[in-house]
């Protein structure tokens, strides 16, 4: 191309010519006629050199809105900000994790009376624990005070809630196997303003055993948690809205001690199918309990978690599950995501862990429907007419789609067998 050529050429965006040269530094310059204006360096002269490939985020910022979402993203999740004042692109530390407090300006409704959640699934690692705690954080940052069980020999939801739970620190195993008062070993948790919390050790763990040989060893629990909401409401200490029992992955005599100490269970479905493909049999335990332990139980809330909307199957498992539960199942849906993984690690639910996350305000979302379901359950005369309302249906496999009917089979068998 000639010299008359180059000057009637179009002009290349400022941005272009920025990254050209800075990536191929050795690249010849071009004619002084098709060479943009040189920029202006801080003292405001003319001709300087081109920009260091590290400063095209502040010479050229249409090239950081460019940038791919996943590297957007990769800075937000980092937590670093730009500062007013300083150049584009300029990251300041991101503040400690343990300063953040949850943020919730709206107070949730009281329920009349103390509600006791079971929050159950044999399944493992479909979010028992994450719930329990998001939950119990959601609720006591919107004004109610709430009491988390840790019934899990793991100990997952001490570590979450910041509790100590080591081998001297007496736990749930003291108040099951000893005998010892719920008051004696609850620890008051410093993320929330009203938030509780009855550590599990390792000790539990050989509870299970240790309570075969006990008289009335499924009802222990039960006793000791009653024992417990009464003599807080004598001392007018007021009185707990909400107690939270979180239970291992098993239907051992831990559940089952869980299942009897409250009327409502609340069961997590990771959108998945090996999720469901034991829900039969966890449904139909629980009917054995209401025949023979608590004619008060029943499932009044699922909740979907590690929801991931770019699988057609989620949507599937999504769509089957509210098919065939209906009201049971919240609206609020719990995707994948890192920060409620990361949070544990600092000793905090995601709620104070980054309150703005997604997986932060699904809880929250959550929380805010079981309390005004609460409210709703409240007004119901009796009661009675709510536990109908939400006991589970006795009807057909709601994921006959992949099994083809075996999973209610095996639900029925499991029963039948007293499994």
């Amino acid at each position: 191309m000639g010299r008359a050529e180059q000057a009637n050429a179009p002009h290349v965006p400022r941005e272009t010519t920025d990254l050209a040269v800075a990536a191929s530094p050795s690249m010849p310059a071009a004619a002084p006629e098709a060479t943009p204006p040189a920029p202006r360096t801080a003292a405001g002269e003319e001709g300087a050199a081109p920009p260091a490939p590290s400063s095209v985020a502040v010479e050229a910022p249409a090239v950081d809105e460019a940038v791919s979402r996943e590297t957007s993203t990769e800075g937000r999740e980092t937590g670093a900000v730009d500062a007013p004042g300083e150049p584009e692109g300029f990251a300041v530390p991101a503040v400690p994790r343990e300063t953040v407090r949850p943020f919730v300006q709206e107070r949730f409704p009281r329920p009349a009376e103390t509600r006791i959640l079971t929050i159950a699934n044999q399944k493992g690692g479909v979010g028992k624990t994450t719930t329990a705690v998001n939950l119990a954080s959601a609720l006591s940052a919107a004004g109610l005070k709430v009491l988390v069980l840790d019934l899990d020999p793991q100990g997952n939801a001490s570590t979450a809630l910041g509790i100590e739970h080591h081998a001297e620190v007496p736990g749930v195993y003291e108040v099951l196997v000893e005998g010892k008062a719920l008051a004696e070993v609850v620890q008051r948790c410093d993320e929330a303003p009203d938030l509780w919390c009855a550590p599990a050790t390792v000790d539990l763990a050989g509870a299970e055993i240790e309570l075969v040989s006990m008289v009335a060893r499924e009802s222990r629990l039960q006793r000791a948690l009653t024992k417990y909401l009464k003599t807080l409401e004598r001392s007018g200490e007021g009185r707990v809205d909400y107690v939270l029992i979180d239970c291992p992955p098993s239907l051992g005599l831990l559940t089952i001690n869980a299942f009897v100490a409250a009327p409502e269970v609340l069961i997590p479905i990771q959108c998945e199918y090996y999720a469901l493909e034991g829900l039969s049999q966890l449904l139909a335990n629980i009917e054995l309990i209401q025949e023979h332990l608590n004619p008060d139980l029943t499932v009044s809330t699922i909740l979907l978690t590690m929801y991931d909307g770019r699988t057609r199957l989620a949507a599937q498992v999504v769509d089957e599950v509210r098919q065939h539960f209906g009201g049971q199942v919240l609206r609020a849906l719990v995707p994948r995501s890192v920060r409620i993984s990361e949070a544990p690690s600092h000793g905090q639910t995601v709620m104070t862990y980054d309150p703005s996350s997604s997986g932060a305000l699904a809880y929250l979302e959550a929380a805010r429907e079981i309390a005004h379901r609460g409210e709703t359950l409240d007004a119901v005369s009796d009661g009675e007419q709510g536990v109908a309302a939400v006991a589970p249906p006795p009807a057909s496999d709601p994921w006959s789609r992949w099994t083809d009917g075996t999973g209610s089979r095996r639900g029925v068998a499991s029963k039948e067998g007293g499994a």
